[in-house]
């Protein structure tokens, strides 16, 4: 029987001649040290030889083959990463999983409104005849059964806020609208010399008093010395506030005609000004940014429609107050309404009540029924979005397929895990085979057969060192898992009192918290806990970071971030989109390393200097594949494929810059080579050697130098990102903000990360971490949990302590997975 998959001689990246042997129809964990080859033996070896069989069985080429001996026994191959690629601030929940297409189809069939003349309530028209088309256009119309007044028919597009036709105009569909914090930029009690507008600095301060003065003397309203603002003429704060081209100005002095010279008085308006610059910017990052908001939308308070499509409504609700429910509250309005309908009313919306409750079914089933239709998938963390994915594929009526999952459990807390596993068992109960990467030992107990995959990162990996069930990798000496699990740690017996002094959140009610005050201990290792949705990411992230902001929401105050001299936030967002950003440039090291190389003997002679041993500048780089190593060509219907360049054969440089060595080595080999390689290579140059050594002790010597950031995993990006901010730091003291440090971390690599974390606040800083894994949260010095559950049920503390107290605490699920 073909019951397995076997794959002999795999080579790819740092695979060693692997032999594999996988079970099939089974629950199998992949797992191992980060960076020992799980991915490379999953996603580009047999994924990618699954996809390309399949592909050629219908006569579509263009996949090249993995380095591999042989594989047999494979199956048509789905995979489920962690890239969320969706960064489009109009893409929701609904609109991802296309449920909010099947509620405008409902709201279409079965929605009541309210004629505009007489107030009458309209059912909905079945009769044809009542319809009247508009000749030309695609418009129908409708009139009131009792005052006869004609009013546009309302389709499906009515009621999508990404159209013109349904969209608020006053927000144009997005919900909130930016204005700048006036009160921010304007000290009313100060002149302009002493500072009046908080954006003029130093010699351009000077520059623009001096417009502003003339602008007031072109009008015949001059300016006192020193007057402060608030005893300013309206005449004047136009002129200032909105400039002499502006409409304010034009009201006032009907008869001038605005100055044309700067030395006259030609003065844009510093609220005129900031509004261009922001547009200009669209949005993105400008000296002005901090002084603008975004609220609610005034018109439609947040709900995105326009007034009519926001108003009709199905069975006494609204789209808006439907879309701000949870799914789960969702999904038994969709009940309810299957109930009360008659049956020819059911017939026209059948499909997408069905539709609904299939979906919302799987992803309440998948533990994320806490989610809103409205919630921007932007906001949605690694683990979340990925569960999304995950949950279109549960009731698929699929057999024989190999599902492989990039840890399915990240952002999970221990009881949302164990529910997700018992998802990914009945999809392999239906006859699939289930491969996961994982790390998470919750989920290894579960699995039918586990593959460890080392013993090392990088070069010291790419063997198996186990397998089998996971009583049995416990017996294996060299499995490092087996290791792991041999000696699982107990609670530490001290925590760190810290300096007495502390953080205070005051009165947190963003997204669902409730009216939190809680108290963070300075000089401490803290984690917030709790299960997902429970509000962990609001309470650090949307309130305590944005503490020192000019303008903030839904909270009163933080107290105690006057203790710190820097505020450093390490989140999960990717490093960079670019291909040509690599681990060397990234930490600053390569500027380094090109000097070295520009002052050996045979450089100086070439007349090379160190931008010639950069690949990103015209120079030394080979110039066909512009330093990157690499040619993409377009496969039309598939992602563009990267060949190796035929000019440098992917050697980046051009042959004349090759032949200069350091140590026998060429530009080209270290960006090839590992970091922990590199740590020998460069064991004489101190500036160097720091930097390689605190990435190999927090687990990153098997990165290649010349590794693209892009390729980076969540965990591995958060750490370098740490890492990065640990060697310019010098002797400030720092709160730290981590959201899920341990994201793609073996067991044993977590050990080394905790050390690094003790050693930060051992150095005097202070670190705060979201966190599930339950070997940090042990090794923390304080615990705040959130909880009791996610979503609405959640955003209260239930505990706040050291980690034994939290254990004792009967309320806290944290304390139970402990």
């Amino acid at each position: 029987m073909n019951d397995a998959i076997h794959v002999k001689g795999a080579r790819e990246n740092n695979l060693k001649n692997l032999t594999v042997t996988i079970p099939k129809n089974k629950l199998v964990v992949l797992t191992g040290p980060s960076g020992s080859g799980k991915s490379t033996l999953a996603m580009d070896t047999l994924f990618k030889e699954c996809q390309r069989q399949y592909l050629e069985s219908m006569g579509l080429q263009g996949i090249n083959k993995p380095k591999v001996d042989s594989m047999s026994g494979l199956s048509p191959a789905i995979s489920i990463n962690q890239q969320n690629t969706n960064r489009n601030p109009r893409s929701t929940v609904g609109t991802v999983t296309d449920m909010y297409t099947s509620l405008r189809m409902i709201f279409e069939k079965l929605g009541q409104r309210h004629c505009p003349v007489c107030h009458y309530e309209i059912a909905p028209p079945f009769n044809s005849e009542d319809i009247e088309k508009e000749e030309g256009s695609f418009k129908e119309y409708i009139f009131c059964p009792n005052c006869h007044d004609r009013m546009e028919k309302l389709t499906r597009t009515h009621f999508s806020y990404n159209k013109t036709e349904g969209a608020c105009p006053t927000c144009k569909g997005l919900g909130e609208t930016v204005d700048i914090h006036q009160e921010s930029v304007f000290h009313q009690q100060l002149s302009i010399e002493k500072g009046a507008v908080d954006l003029w600095k130093g010699r351009y301060a000077e520059w623009q008093i001096a417009i502003v003065k003339a602008a007031m003397s072109y009008y015949g309203v001059p300016l006192e010395e020193e007057l402060p603002l608030q005893e300013y003429s309206p005449e004047q704060k136009a002129i200032l506030y909105y400039g002499v081209e502006s409409e304010e100005v034009k009201e006032y002095f009907p008869d001038r005609k605005p100055p044309k010279t700067v030395e006259k008085g030609k003065f844009e308006g510093v609220l005129t000004g900031m509004w261009r610059r922001f547009t200009e910017k669209s949005g993105s990052s400008n000296e002005a940014e901090e002084y603008f908001y975004s609220q609610i939308c005034p018109d439609c308070q947040g709900e995105r429609l326009n007034e009519i499509s926001r108003s009709v409504t199905v069975e006494n609700m609204t789209i808006p107050m439907l879309v701000s429910h949870s799914l789960e509250e969702m999904f038994n309005w969709t009940l309810h309404l299957e109930k009360t309908l008659d049956k020819e009313s059911y017939i026209l919306v059948e499909d997408f009540i069905q539709d609904m409750k299939t979906k919302l079914n799987r992803i309440i089933k998948i533990g994320l029924g806490y989610l809103t239709l409205d919630r921007q998938v932007i906001t949605l963390s690694g683990g979340e979005a990925q569960r999304l994915k995950l949950s279109a594929l549960l009731d698929s009526a699929l057999t024989g397929v190999l599902y492989i999952m990039d840890e399915p459990t990240v952002g999970l807390h221990p009881k949302d895990t164990l529910g997700l596993v018992s998802v990914l068992k009945r999809l392999r109960d239906l006859g699939n085979t289930v491969l996961l990467i994982e790390h998470d030992v919750d989920v290894m107990k579960e699995a039918d057969y586990i593959i460890d995959i080392g013993p090392g990162a990088g070069k010291q990996g790419g063997t198996v060192v186990g397998q089998g069930t996971l009583q049995e990798l416990i017996n294996i000496d060299r499995s490092v898992t087996g290791k792991y699990l041999r000696e699982e740690g107990v609670l530490k017996k001290t925590y760190r009192d810290g300096t007495g002094e502390g953080i205070t959140v005051h009165r947190a009610e963003v997204h669902n918290l409730k009216d939190v005050t809680v108290t963070f201990p300075i000089g401490c290792l803290t984690a917030v806990t709790g299960v997902s949705g429970s509000g962990k990411s609001s309470l650090v992230f949307d309130v305590l970071a944005k503490g020192d902001d000019k303008i903030h929401e839904g909270f009163d105050k933080v107290t105690g971030l006057d203790h710190f001299d820097q505020m450093i936030i390490v989140g999960q967002s990717p490093l960079s989109r670019m291909k040509r950003s690599n681990i060397a440039t990234y930490i600053d090291v390569f500027t380094h390393i090109r000097s070295i190389f520009a002052k050996d003997e045979s450089a100086k002679e070439k007349g090379f200097t160190a931008k010639h041993f950069s690949f990103n500048t015209v120079g030394g780089r080979c110039e066909n594949c512009q330093g990157l190593g690499y040619v993409t060509t377009n496969m039309l219907f598939f992602p563009e494929m990267e060949v190796v360049c035929p000019a440098c054969h992917g050697k980046r440089f051009q042959q004349k810059v090759l032949s200069v060595k350091y140590n026998g080595l060429s530009i080209n080999d270290i960006l090839e080579s590992s970091i922990l390689e590199c740590l020998s290579i460069f064991k004489e140059e101190k500036k160097v050697r720091g930097v390689l050594e605190l990435l190999v002790e927090i687990g990153l010597g098997y990165l290649k130098m010349g590794q693209s950031l892009t390729t980076l995993s969540g965990g591995e990006g958060q750490r370098l990102k740490l890492a990065k901010e640990l060697i310019k730091q010098g002797n400030k003291r720092s709160l730290y903000l981590l959201d899920e440090p341990t994201t793609g971390l073996h067991p044993n690599d977590v050990t080394q990360l905790l050390k690094l974390l003790d050693r930060l606040v051992d150095a005097g800083n202070t670190v705060i971490l979201v966190e599930h894994n339950s070997q940090i949260i042990k090794g923390a010095d304080w615990i705040v949990d959130l909880g009791p559950e996610g979503g609405d049920k959640g955003g209260q503390i239930i505990a706040e302590g050291t980690p034994d107290k939290i254990v004792k605490n009967p309320k806290s699920y944290t304390g139970k997975y402990l």
